[in-house]
C-alpha cells in the first residue's frame, strides 16, 4: 500500500516539476495532458482507496517514507497516516483539483502563463495531499506553509495587476498572524508531550489531562496546557480557514483567475482548518475553554460573512462570502464536537461550492470576463447548461431537501441544537439565522444573473453562447454529486461508524449519537426536514429575494435608502479592512517610525554615538586649555596640586 500512498501524493509533484521546469518547450497541450494525468492517477488510487475503507472496512495504516534526522528523542521524518479521514479528505482534494484542471484548459486557453498556471494547481494538490496524509505535526506545519506558499503565487497569478499583487500579499500577511498561534501550539505540543508523531500524542493525552499541567502566565493566572495547545492551533485553522478577525484575505483573493476560487476557496485550502481541528479531535475534547472559542468564533463567522454577501455586486465575491459563512457552519460543528457533521459539510460543500465557482466562471466567460451582475440578467436561455448545473449548486447551498447540502447542513444545525454548553444561544440563533441569509443571498443571485430583463451590452449579447465542453463538462460532473452524494454517504458518515479511531468524541459531547436514533435513511431525513422551522426559513429567504430582486427589483434600493447605515456598515465590510490599515499596519509604521525616532534618533545616535564622539571632544576641548605652552601656568599648576595633596594629606 505504501507505493500506492506514494503515486497520490508524489505524481502531482511529478507533473508539477516537469510543467513547470519545461513547459516553454512541451507547449500548451502537454502541459495540461501532463498535469491532467498526474492528477487523474492521483485521483483514481484516492477512490480506490476510499472504496476499500468505505467496502470492507479497512485498517488504519501508518508508513515512514524517510527520516530527516534524530534530535535525542526527537524524529523528524516524513509519513503518512492513512485512516478513514485521511481516505476522504484525499478524494475530495483529488476529485474537485481534476476538475479544476479540466476547466482550465478552457478558461485559461488565450493566458500567456498557461503551462505556469498548471504547474501551480498541480503543485498545490501535492501540498494539500501532504497536509492531510501527514502522521505527524512537523510534516503538517510543510503542508500548512506550503499550502500557503502556492496560494499565494496563484492568487497573485497576473503579476502584472496592482489589485491582485496587493491581495496575495494580504492573503501572505493575514495567514502568517494565524501560522505564529499554529507554530506556537506545535511547540506546545512538544513542549508537554515530547513527541510530534500523531499517534503518541494522542494516546497520551488522557494521562496529560489528568495530571493538567498549565503554563505559568502570572503570578496569579495559569493557563491549561490543553487549552493552550488548542487555542493555538486554532489561531492556525482561523486564518487557514478564514475565520473572524483572521478572513479579510478571502474575498480579495478573488483577483486570481476563477479555477483557483474553485480549488482553493471551495474544497482545499480554506477546509484545511477544519481538517485539522477534527484531526485533532483527541486533544480538543479535553478542553471545553477551547471548544467553547471554536464554537463563537465559527457562529460569528456563519452570519455575519453571510450577510455580507448580500450587499455584494461582484459574481465571486458573492460566492466567495457563501464560502467565508459556510466554513463559519464548519466550525460551529467542531465547536459543539460534532467533528463528523463538520466533515461531512467539508465534503458536500467542496463539490457544490466548486460548482458554483466553476459555474460564475463560465458565466464571465460567456461575458468577456465581466463580474458585475449589475451587468448581467436573462442569461438563462443563452447559457442552459451553465444555468441548470448552478441551479443545483444553489438548491444544494441553501440546504434543499434531497440535496447534498441538506444533509450535512441540517446535521449540523440538529447537532447545535441538542448542545446546551457555553454560547447555545449564539450559536443556534446564528445557524436559523444564517439559513434564511444564505437563502437571500444565493436566490438573489441566480435572479440577477439569469432571470429577468437582461443588462449585457448589445455586442456582448449577440455572441452569447455556452462556453467549451471543458468547460461545462467539470460543471456536471461536479453537479451530479452536489445532487445526490447524500443519498448515499449520510448515515455511514454522519451517523454510523465510517470514522473510527481517526475522530474522537467523549460520550458527554456525543451530540450526533442521540440525533442518530432518529435517523431511518435519507429519504426520511429528506421528509422530515420539509417540516422543520429550518426549511421554512429557507423558504422565506427563497419569497423575500423573488420578491426584491424578480418581481419589485426598484424595491431594494428604496430597502437601502431606508437602512443607510447598517447598508452603509455591509458594504464596507463592518471597516475591518478600515481597521487593518488604520490601526494595525499605520500603527505599525507609526511604532516602527517612534522607535526609530527615540531608540535610533535619540538613544543610539544622539546619546551613544554622537554624545560620545561630542564627549571626547568636549572633555578635548577642554584639555587643550590647559596646553597653554608657559612655564609659569605650568608651574603655578604643579604648585596648586602639590598644595592639593598636602592638604588632603593633612586632613587625613
Amino acid at each position: 500500500m505504501l507505493n500506492a500512498y506514494l503515486a497520490i501524493a508524489f505524481t502531482p509533484l511529478l507533473g508539477a516539476l516537469i510543467t513547470g521546469l519545461g513547459g516553454h518547450r512541451l507547449g500548451k497541450r502537454w502541459s495540461h495532458r501532463l498535469c491532467i494525468g498526474a492528477v487523474a492517477i492521483s485521483f483514481l488510487v484516492s477512490a480506490w482507496v476510499f472504496v476499500r475503507f468505505y467496502f470492507q472496512g479497512y485498517e488504519a495504516e501508518q508508513f515512514t517514507v524517510y527520516t530527516w534526522g534524530t534530535v535525542g528523542n526527537l524524529t523528524l521524518q516524513v509519513g503518512f497516516l492513512v485512516d478513514e479521514l485521511t481516505s476522504l479528505m484525499m478524494m475530495v482534494v483529488t476529485f474537485v483539483s481534476l476538475m479544476v484542471h479540466i476547466y482550465t484548459i478552457g478558461y485559461m486557453r488565450e493566458d500567456p502563463g498557461y503551462s505556469r498556471f498548471f504547474a501551480y494547481i498541480a503543485l498545490f494538490t501535492f501540498a494539500m495531499l501532504m497536509l492531510v496524509m501527514a502522521n505527524n505535526f512537523l510534516q503538517l506545519f510543510f503542508g500548512w506553509e506550503a499550502v500557503g506558499l502556492v496560494s499565494y503565487l496563484l492568487i497573485g497569478f497576473w503579476y502584472k495587476r496592482e489589485t491582485a499583487i496587493r491581495a496575495n500579499l494580504k492573503a501572505f500577511l493575514v495567514n502568517r498572524v494565524g501560522d505564529f498561534g499554529f507554530l506556537l501550539g506545535i511547540a506546545g505540543v512538544f513542549y508537554w508531550f515530547g513527541s510530534l508523531d500523531y499517534l503518541d500524542v494522542f494516546g497520551a493525552v488522557p494521562e496529560l489531562a489528568a495530571t493538567a499541567p498549565a503554563l505559568q502566565v502570572t503570578d496569579n493566572w495559569q493557563w491549561p496546557a490543553l487549552t493552550f495547545i488548542c487555542i493555538c492551533l486554532f489561531i492556525g485553522a482561523m486564518g487557514k480557514s478564514a475565520q473572524v478577525p483572521l478572513h479579510v484575505w478571502l474575498p480579495d483573493s478573488m483577483e486570481g483567475p476563477t479555477p483557483i476560487s474553485a480549488l482553493i476557496h471551495a474544497a482545499t485550502m480554506v477546509t484545511a482548518g477544519v481538517f485539522m481541528v477534527a484531526r485533532m479531535s483527541p486533544i480538543f475534547e479535553y478542553s471545553e475553554t477551547a471548544l467553547a472559542f471554536v464554537l463563537v468564533i465559527g457562529s460569528i463567522t456563519a452570519l455575519s460573512m453571510g450577510l455580507v454577501g448580500i450587499v455584494q455586486q461582484d459574481i465571486k465575491r458573492v460566492v466567495a462570502y457563501s464560502t467565508l459563512s459556510q466554513l463559519g457552519y464548519m466550525v460551529v460543528a467542531l465547536g459543539v464536537s460534532a467533528y463528523s457533521a463538520a466533515i461531512f459539510h467539508l465534503f458536500t460543500h467542496a463539490f457544490f461550492k466548486a460548482l458554483l465557482f466553476l459555474g460564475a466562471g463560465a458565466v464571465i466567460i460567456a461575458l468577456h470576463h465581466e463580474q458585475d451582475i449589475r451587468k448581467m440578467g436573462g442569461l438563462r436561455k443563452a447559457l442552459p447548461i451553465t444555468y441548470f448545473t448552478f441551479l443545483i449548486g444553489t438548491l444544494a447551498l441553501v440546504g434543499t431537501p434531497l440535496f447534498a447540502g441538506f444533509y450535512s447542513k441540517d446535521a449540523i444545525i440538529a447537532a447545535v441544537g441538542t448542545y446546551d454548553g457555553p454560547a447555545a444561544a449564539l450559536a443556534e440563533f446564528c445557524v436559523l439565522a444564517g439559513v434564511f441569509v444564505t437563502a437571500l443571498y444565493s436566490f438573489r443571485l441566480l435572479f440577477v444573473v439569469f432571470h429577468g430583463k437582461s443588462r449585457v451590452e448589445e455586442e456582448t449579447r449577440a455572441h452569447l453562447r455556452e462556453p467549451a465542453s471543458v468547460v461545462w463538462m467539470p460543471l456536471v460532473l461536479l453537479a451530479i454529486p452536489s445532487l445526490m452524494i447524500g443519498w448515499w454517504l449520510t448515515g455511514p458518515l454522519l451517523f454510523g461508524e465510517f470514522f473510527g479511531n481517526a475522530i474522537k468524541v467523549l460520550p458527554a459531547h456525543d451530540n450526533l449519537r442521540e440525533l442518530a436514533g432518529e435517523y431511518h435513511g435519507a429519504m426520511s431525513f429528506a421528509l422530515h426536514g420539509l417540516l422543520t422551522p429550518v426549511f421554512w426559513l429557507m423558504v422565506a429567504g427563497l419569497v423575500v429575494a423573488w420578491i426584491f430582486y424578480s418581481w419589485r427589483p426598484a424595491w431594494p434600493a428604496r430597502v437601502a435608502a431606508m437602512l443607510a447605515w447598517p447598508h452603509r456598515l455591509l458594504i464596507n465590510k463592518y471597516y475591518a479592512d478600515q481597521f487593518n490599515q488604520k490601526v494595525m499596519a499605520d500603527g505599525s509604521v507609526g511604532l516602527g517610525r517612534r522607535l526609530w525616532q527615540f531608540g535610533d534618533g535619540k538613544l543610539i545616535d544622539g546619546m551613544v554615538v554622537h554624545g560620545l564622539a561630542g564627549g571626547v571632544a568636549w572633555l578635548a576641548g577642554t584639555m587643550r586649555r590647559l596646553q597653554t605652552g608657559y612655564l609659569y601656568h605650568y608651574a603655578f599648576v604643579m604648585m596648586g596640586g602639590l598644595l592639593l595633596l598636602l592638604g588632603w594629606l593633612l586632613l587625613r
